[in-house]
């Protein structure tokens, strides 16, 4: 089993996996497609690299963070991986849909479900935005991490404040 590292946050737990130096994981605890990990708490010999996630997250979820600097790897096929790559370049506080990341990827527009696929397998979520990825309709699909966190990271990015969302008092 692969080790991680467990971090508290107002959505719920959060494991990061780490390997090398890389970050190849950020999973809410019990979503779906959560790998077989046994998660650690963070302690003194915790690798930089951890820690380094952990404050960009926190600072995300506190909306004081845009951007990630932390080194990603992401494991997947051609495929998923060029979708990941799309959702890499999504801004902050903006839309999109399976259908557009299809399009963009010169796709028919019968392959947003593929696209869904893919989004759903995404082994790095907040980091690479897949919560930023809408019907066509603009509803709120498909968040292996739950529709409730989608909710309050789509809150977050429009007004500012995650906890509020979640209904989580400071």
């Amino acid at each position: 089993m692969t080790p991680g590292y467990l971090i508290p946050s107002p959505l719920g737990d959060i494991v990061l996996r780490v390997e090398d130096d890389w970050l190849t994981g950020v999973f809410f605890v019990g979503q779906r497609y959560f790998p077989p990990i046994s998660p650690t708490r963070i302690h003194s010999a915790t690798p930089p690299l951890v820690r380094h996630a952990r404050q960009q997250i926190a600072e995300f979820l506190a909306g004081e963070r845009r951007t990630f600097t932390v080194p990603l790897r992401l494991r997947g096929t051609p495929f998923q991986q060029r979708v990941w790559k799309e959702l890499i370049g999504i801004p902050y506080g903006t839309l999109t849909s399976y259908r557009e990341i299809a399009q963009r990827l010169d796709l028919a527009a019968g392959h947003a479900r593929a696209v869904g696929r893919a989004v759903g397998r995404n082994p790095v979520s907040l980091i690479v935005p897949c919560h930023r990825v809408v019907s066509s309709a603009g509803g709120l699909t498909g968040y292996a991490g739950g529709l409730h966190r989608k909710a309050a990271l789509l809150a977050l990015e429009q007004r500012g404040d995650a906890l509020a969302a979640a209904g989580v008092s400071r």
